[in-house]
């Protein structure tokens, strides 16, 4: 589908019992829907939301438009590890966009994929086709054919995303790949971007991006890509796929994997319990509740490159802009850093987001309660000692300013 999301940042081998995301008390096939683009999904077929036809990246644009994510986020994929792999190539590269809640996929000549993110359930999958000048109407489907990828081993047995790393042979397949089953921002730059374009690279060196390969009795020979000399970027909505909204869609897939676990974990011990925690349960619950916290304070981030990141005018603006909840300081966790680190304030602003806002409220309140001791600054904590008394005090404010569910105790 369209962006290959592991859930945690370990290998999974056996199914475990809370991994049936179709059976009771998931019941994902049956359970209402609440995901923004579910919500306007019948506005768009009825054309009461206008969408311009007039071409495929016309049409792009306007959908990307209407569902506020922004052009900017773009990033091009031409290894072939999708659901349309036939039409991805490096003549013509898959097209993936972003925001905290949504992402979409477009392949030239192809079709359109949507991941739109449900508080209780995680990713929901769409696919449609572009329509032609000649118009007609709309068919928007909820794919069965992508939880294939997106609700098995690679997720976890969860509705979540997926990344891959791979090296591309000359017809797009993949001969060798990286980071099997794991991401987010702990996952080494070195494994990183295979099968991708990535500009904007900066220092970065070590990575896997702009690359074909080929294998000769065994050894592995790599021919460097160079932007827009197989294809055309003109025919795409943005100018790059500039690495900074690679990096933020690395973390942000990692927190929906940590979430989503946390989520369907918590059902099914409720469910155990009759609505309480069982005891057997307990240990379970607080060490899926410190992963949860070590991912939103960054405790595992690799560095950026020497130098930083720069990023580009319009993905910052629109970043830094978009969703922006601040303090009475004017502090919010999408203030960028990017010299060493991704955030100025090393706590997720996907905490702001539905999959976090959809967490069980036992699972929720063992999170903050986790989170305030780690973000004292009185009571030294050595797990977050990288967090200054200053960044911890900033963190604290932003969120009791920000969060509406926040304990009394923060």
């Amino acid at each position: 589908m369209l962006t290959v999301l592991a859930a945690g940042t370990t290998a999974r081998a056996a199914r475990e019992p809370w991994q049936d995301f179709k059976a009771p008390p998931h019941n994902y096939w049956s359970r209402p829907v609440t995901d923004r683009f579910s919500l306007l999904k019948a506005s768009l077929e009825s054309g009461a939301i206008p969408l311009d036809s007039s071409s495929e990246k016309a049409f792009v644009v306007s959908l990307l438009g209407a569902l506020k994510v922004p052009v900017s986020s773009q990033m091009l994929v031409f290894s072939a590890t999708s659901l349309q792999l036939p039409r991805i190539s490096l003549r013509n590269p898959r097209a993936l966009y972003f925001t905290d809640d949504l992402y979409v996929g477009w392949v030239p000549g192809g079709q359109l994929e949507i991941v739109s993110l449900d508080p209780a359930l995680g990713g929901i999958y769409y696919i449609m086709d572009v329509p032609r000048r000649t118009g007609g109407p709309m068919n928007i489907e909820r794919s069965t054919r992508c939880m294939n990828c997106h609700g098995a081993t690679d997720t976890g047995f969860v509705p979540g995303l997926v990344l891959s790393s791979v090296i591309p042979g000359a017809n797009g397949g993949s001969l060798i790949s990286f980071r099997q089953e794991t991401l987010g921002h702990g996952v080494p730059l070195s494994e990183r971007f295979g099968g991708w374009l990535v500009t904007g690279l900066g220092s970065l060196t070590e990575h896997h991006g702009n690359v074909t390969g080929r294998l000769s009795e065994g050894n592995l020979t790599t021919t460097p890509v160079e932007w827009g000399t197989t294809f055309d970027p003109g025919r795409y909505p943005s100018t790059g796929s500039d690495l900074l909204p690679q990096l933020l869609h690395e973390h942000q897939a990692g927190f929906i994997t940590q979430v989503l676990e946390a989520t369907y974990r918590s059902r099914v011990a409720l469910q155990a319990g009759n609505g309480t925690v069982p005891p057997d349960r307990e240990e379970e619950m607080n060490t899926v509740a410190e992963a949860v916290t070590r991912y939103l304070l960054f405790r595992d981030e690799v560095p950026l490159p020497a130098g930083g990141v720069a990023g580009e005018p319009a993905f910052l603006k629109d970043f830094t802009g978009t969703g922006r909840l601040a303090d009475s300081e004017g502090r919010s966790l999408r203030d960028l850093d990017l010299k060493n680190r991704m955030l100025r304030h090393r706590c997720s602003y996907m905490i702001h987001s539905p999959v976090f806002t959809g967490l069980p409220p036992d699972m929720k309140s063992r999170v903050f309660a986790r989170m305030r001791r780690a973000l004292d600054p009185a009571v030294p904590d050595g797990d977050y000692a990288y967090l200054g008394a200053g960044e911890k005090t900033a963190i604290r404010s932003i969120l009791k300013a920000t969060l509406k569910d926040l304990p009394t105790d923060w």
